[in-house]
């Protein structure tokens, strides 16, 4: 008997199979895999209000910016500058680009004067907006105390979501062997469960607050912000353009000359192949070799080591620069996800998943993450 795929044995075409034999697998099509927070892992404190709150600080600037429109020569001595309070009598100061050292001899409201040349280097013209570089304060010797400087820290906030989905499977549906599966109950619980990780790590990535009553109300949702809408500085257009080691390097570099240390990239799918790319003009490949491996899971940078996070949540024209350790996903306290029964009216299980939780991204406005924005997608 030719084979037909089907039992040596059956009841004839009229007539239904002795057993449905279906495997024991369902195969899901939707991506629910979290990346992301598989990376950041488990926060050590859970939220204890709906507005989460912490507070960041920063080291006094080590640099100041030349505000004077046309700039000056190389024989200006009152130099108008972007914040004198950055300044002190006795900051031995450098501008951008250039070998010159002056000596700060006084501070004003509108600017600081100082000593051109300062240990015989040679004076350069400075134009405006030209960085001016605090190498040190030099104290006198004998001189009292110089005055203090104490940075003020400064209060962050995000907001808690509250992320829910119900289950509800009828009784007979409950106690019959279901096809597949050993509990359709369980099964149903399981993959809301994905589909609620996913929502979270989705909105972690690309949420928004309200604009106007983000603590919400019984008419307004309350949203967290997302690490993507957080981050406001070192960010690196990259003007349609394709990624590069050039481009990628430039923006690390951007977030590094911040203060940041990024540990991590996490691009979309496209924007992987192109970080693989950078190895295939060095891969070479043998007839020995039984397979070939094209892919960048670690990146080394000149400013430090970068892994590289997959994630299908990222916009397809953006990479994100993220320091790990600044970036936590917490729940509100004794809100972490967990399944309640609901009442039964009738003749069904009925039950609510849900949690809510909210982001926490340390320094996202001063540089501690970076982001590059409008990268080529074909």
């Amino acid at each position: 008997m030719a084979f037909t795929g089907k039992a040596t044995y059956d009841g004839g075409s009229t007539l239904p199979e002795l057993v449905r034999d279906v495997s024991d697998v369902v195969g899901l099509i939707s991506a629910a895999e979290t990346p992301l927070l598989d990376a950041i892992g488990d926060g050590e404190l859970d939220a204890r209000s709906t507005k989460h709150e912490w507070m960041e600080d920063a080291l006094n600037p080590t640099s100041g910016a030349v505000d004077h429109v046309g700039g000056y020569n190389d024989s200006a001595t009152g130099l108008e500058v972007a914040d004198n309070t950055r300044f002190r009598v006795g900051d031995m100061i450098q501008p951008e680009s250039s070998s010159e050292v002056m000596l700060i001899t006084a501070v004003a409201s509108t600017g600081i004067t100082v000593t051109r040349g300062y240990g015989g280097t040679s004076a350069d013209s400075l134009s405006s907006g030209a960085t001016l570089e605090i190498i040190s304060f030099a104290a006198l010797e004998g001189d009292d105390a110089p005055s203090s400087r104490e940075t003020t820290r400064s209060g962050k906030s995000n907001y808690t979501q509250i992320f829910t989905e119900a289950v509800k499977v009828s009784g007979s549906m409950n106690a019959a062997d279901a096809v597949a599966v050993a509990s359709e109950f369980d099964y149903q619980v399981m993959n809301r469960m994905k589909e609620l990780l996913r929502q979270l790590e989705r909105t972690a990535l690309s949420g928004v607050k309200h604009a106007s009553t983000p603590i919400g109300s019984s008419t307004v949702r309350r949203t967290m912000q997302g690490i993507i809408p957080s981050i406001t500085a070192g960010i690196y257009d990259a003007s349609s353009a394709a990624l590069t080691e050039a481009i990628l390097n430039a923006a690390i570099r951007a977030v590094w000359e911040l203060g940041g240390r990024p540990n991590a990239i996490v691009v979309g799918g496209f924007q992987k192949r192109k970080i693989s790319s950078f190895i295939s003009s060095q891969r070479s490949y043998t007839s020995e070799e039984s397979f070939l491996k094209e892919t960048v899971g670690v990146y080394e940078s000149d400013f430090g080591m970068q892994r590289v996070i997959l994630s299908r949540w990222v916009p397809a024209d953006t990479a994100l620069l993220l320091d790990l350790t600044k970036i936590k996903v917490v729940p509100l306290r004794g809100r972490n996800f967990q399944l309640r029964e609901l009442a039964a009216t009738g003749d069904f299980r009925h039950s609510q998943l849900v949690g809510e939780y909210t982001l926490e991204i340390r320094n996202a406005a001063d540089g501690g993450h970076g982001k590059i924005t409008n990268l080529a997608t074909s």
